[in-house]
């Protein structure tokens, strides 16, 4: 695979849930004019630069933007955007916290990678002003909303790389979000590396479990007002079919314009796979296991299931950065081979 380019996907659709319960998944000014131009057809479409050459172009839906020097002061406010920086060698100023995770504001798989602790922003409602006293050179806002009153704001502070093309509502891989930041930073070079090499611990994964190819998978989760399924076009669907999977067929049949499906307690067994593997999100564990409806799915019955009760596990999947991904590759693989391998 050509580690340069992300895979051809689905697009990502909107989520299932009600606006609360969105928020809760999402958590779970000075004028420094950007130079946003209008031709997102040009070269730099893909999110390439020479490597450490500038002005670095980065198209995007609100059009191409120019980054005329290496930025110095990054505010990273997308899903993801922080620890993309940080693997990539960057070190933001400001950072927003989506899960939550608390303390430096990223996961696991990125702790003690900041020199020093960076000033939390809001999520979906991020403090201009205080992101404006941190005086940004560049602001990553690449897996947002897309909203466009959000981006007009943030881009008189400073050049704002936002969504890409048909990127709204999060709609954008680790891969592409990867090569737009790493562009930003002057690094395509860098970016090109850190995709390929996780590209390679998916193919190794694979091909470490070829029991896995082929057999049927069911992602889902639970909140407080209800099950849902996740579809094609998602992270955590995107994950499992690097590793063989194929994605639950009835669901992949209902799919519309989310990018999960609602089921109803009396419609569970559409939950029913060769794996079935559910979230919590907002809710305990427990909420799922100890239900008496999930316990007669077919394949909970037969105990191929998990639940994840390891928030850690759970929120890599969220997140469905660079790093966060190979952190779950490395946590739920070998909980796949042990479920995989009784059937």
């Amino acid at each position: 695979m050509n580690a340069s380019a992300p895979r051809a996907r689905r697009p990502r659709r909107t989520p299932f849930l009600a606006a609360g319960a969105v928020a809760a998944l999402l958590v779970g000014l000075s004028a420094c004019g950007s130079s946003d131009g209008s031709d997102s057809s040009s070269s730099s479409a893909s999110g390439g630069a020479p490597a450490g050459a500038f002005p670095a172009k980065v198209a995007t839906k609100f059009g191409e933007v120019s980054v005329d020097k290496q930025p110095k002061r990054i505010v990273a406010l997308g899903w993801g955007d922080a620890e993309t920086v940080l693997a990539l060698g960057g070190q933001p100023v400001g950072a927003s916290d989506w899960l939550p995770f608390g303390g430096e504001g990223v996961g696991p798989w990125a702790k003690g990678m900041y020199d020093k602790k960076p000033e939390l922003i809001g999520t979906m409602e991020p403090e201009f002003e205080k992101i404006a006293s941190l005086q940004p050179d560049l602001i990553l806002d690449t897996k947002s909303s897309g909203d466009q009153t959000r981006y007009d704001t943030l881009k008189k502070i400073a050049p704002t790389v936002g969504v890409p093309k048909d990127g709204d509502q999060y709609k954008i891989s680790w891969e592409q979000q990867t090569t737009m930041i790493a562009a930003a930073m002057g690094v395509p070079e860098k970016g090109e590396k850190l995709i390929a090499e996780t590209e390679k611990k998916f193919e190794a994964a694979a091909k470490a479990h070829p029991e896995f190819k082929g057999r049927t998978i069911t992602l889902g989760s639970r909140t407080s007002e209800g099950f849902g399924v996740y579809v094609g076009g998602t992270g955590r669907v995107d994950f499992v079919e690097r590793l063989g999977f194929e994605n639950n067929p009835e669901a992949e049949a209902k799919a519309g314009e989310g990018f999960s499906v609602p089921v109803s307690k009396e419609n569970l067994d559409m939950l029913d796979a060769d794996l079935t593997v559910m979230a919590p999100i907002g809710i305990p564990a427990t909420d799922i296991s100890g239900d008496p409806l999930y316990k007669a799915v077919p394949s909970v019955k037969a105990g191929n299931d998990i639940v994840f009760d390891d928030q850690d596990i759970s929120q890599a999947f969220a997140t469905d950065s660079v790093l966060s991904v190979s952190y779950a590759l490395e946590k739920v693989v070998p909980l796949f081979a042990e479920k995989v391998a009784k059937k």
